[in-house]
């Protein structure tokens, strides 16, 4: 079976298991989804969706965000891990989009990445989930499930992506990403997996197994 037919066989499953996907980040627009994000970097949604309405309380525009002082964001965040680089990311960020994009979140990837503590991954998220412009954020579970199924044996997230950006439709980008994400979650874990439980991987067995096991 080609990559493509593979692709498409497997877009199928993902629409049966999750065919409304919806961003598990809590967020009212493209700041806070920002934030959101940003604070996602090695936490779990649960734990950024249990910090960020004591967050927002106190700031949920770059205005009043700048009001902060670092330390007094870093207090509130520090349940998320990496408290002092993101606390000083949040308010940098903050105090850039108002100076260059007149507090508004830019709609356009290359300004974002320029924001202080918002790599490609965040964007990319952004980009999708708060302007609906396609993209395809790659993060660890997409990264793993798209060796496990032979969609890609790229060693980095780039690579996976250009690869999953081929066999996919664009217009469906944003929501393999996240099914793909609640499907990793779900029924290809990092631990504990057994193909021969995963609607996928027991369909497709690849000889990425094992390098996708490696990544882990």
């Amino acid at each position: 079976m080609k990559k493509k037919e593979k692709a498409h066989r497997i877009g199928q499953i993902l629409d049966e298991y999750f065919p409304h996907p919806t961003i598990p980040l809590a967020h009212k627009d493209p700041y806070t989804l920002l934030i959101a994000v940003l604070l996602s970097a090695q936490c779990t949604d649960l734990r950024v969706n249990q910090i960020t309405p004591l967050l927002f309380a106190k700031a949920s525009t770059p205005q009043q965000m700048i009001l902060l002082k670092p330390e007094e964001i870093q207090e509130i965040i520090r349940p998320c891990g990496l408290s002092t680089a993101k606390s000083k990311a949040i308010w940098q960020l903050s105090h850039d989009l108002i100076e260059r994009h007149k507090g508004k979140v830019p709609r356009d990837i290359d300004e974002l990445e320029k924001l202080p503590g918002v790599g490609h991954k965040t964007a990319s998220v952004v980009m999708a989930q708060a302007f609906q412009e396609p993209a395809f954020p790659v993060d660890t579970h997409i990264h793993r499930c798209a060796h496990r199924w032979g969609l890609s044996s790229g060693k980095t997230v780039k690579k996976t992506e250009e690869d999953l950006k081929k066999l996919f439709p664009k217009n469906e980008w944003i929501k393999r990403h996240l099914q793909i994400i609640y499907f990793a979650r779900t029924y290809c874990p990092a631990r504990g997996h057994l193909a021969e439980k995963c609607p996928i991987c027991r369909l497709f067995p690849n000889s990425n197994s094992l390098f996708s096991e490696a990544l882990n």
